[in-house]
């Protein structure tokens, strides 16, 4: 029930983000932000099942170490290195097809420069903010889609829509234990100030899940 709880949210925005927004497709090349996050572990193994190239950035060491485990061909610690010099050595220049972005910001930019003629960068949370100077010249440029999504303003029709695609496309790799959700934690419900602590210290790998 633990690994239950901690499936909906997180593939259901993974799955519709990636490919329904960012319609990636086997054999390009995905840059993951947040990759120790909840969402950045399910986002590398998911992509990596169905062929895609992962690259990820984490904050710290040890989370880089996870996210390669979890599939990610390069784990960029962003304290220590320049994602958008990392992606563009890793990929022979051409960049990244497409970018899965919870931080905004200043990273926009930056993402922008990264990405491959035709790539796709797809917004699913600001933590840097969302309000963001654009210069659009490379957007023309490279002919680049920017998008994003949220669930919660979604009809029950097209939630239920996203669920009927998760159900024929990772349930059986779930069941194969191809793919997992990350557990970092539990917390009884009542201690859901603690866990809440947690998420904010940035500490966690994966999901932090409240028992009841």
């Amino acid at each position: 029930m633990v690994e239950a709880a901690a499936i909906p949210e997180t593939f259901f925005t993974v799955w519709t983000n990636l490919f329904d927004g960012g319609r990636l497709k086997s054999g390009e090349a995905l840059l993951v932000h947040g990759g120790g996050s909840g969402i950045g572990t399910s986002a590398i193994q998911i992509a990596k099942a169905f062929g895609a190239r992962v690259f990820a950035t984490a904050g710290s060491e040890e989370k880089c170490r996870a996210c390669v485990e979890l599939g990610a061909e390069r784990a960029i610690n962003y304290r220590s290195e320049d994602f958008v010099e990392v992606v563009k050595q890793l990929t022979g220049g051409a960049g990244v097809d497409v970018i899965l972005d919870m931080v905004g910001g200043d990273y926009v930019a930056r993402n922008i420069a990264a990405l491959a003629p035709g790539g796709r960068h797809v917004s699913i949370a600001f933590l840097q903010g969302s309000k963001v100077n654009l210069n659009l010249l490379p957007v023309l440029q490279k002919r680049l889609i920017l998008t994003g999504s949220g669930l919660r303003p979604r009809s029950i029709a097209e939630k239920g829509q996203i669920a009927d695609a998760l159900r024929t496309n990772l349930w059986p790799l779930l069941a194969a234990g191809r793919i997992r959700p990350v557990i970092d934690s539990t917390y009884p419900l009542d201690q859901a100030a603690a866990a809440h602590t947690r998420m904010e210290s940035s500490a966690h790998t994966g999901k932090l899940v409240l028992t009841l």
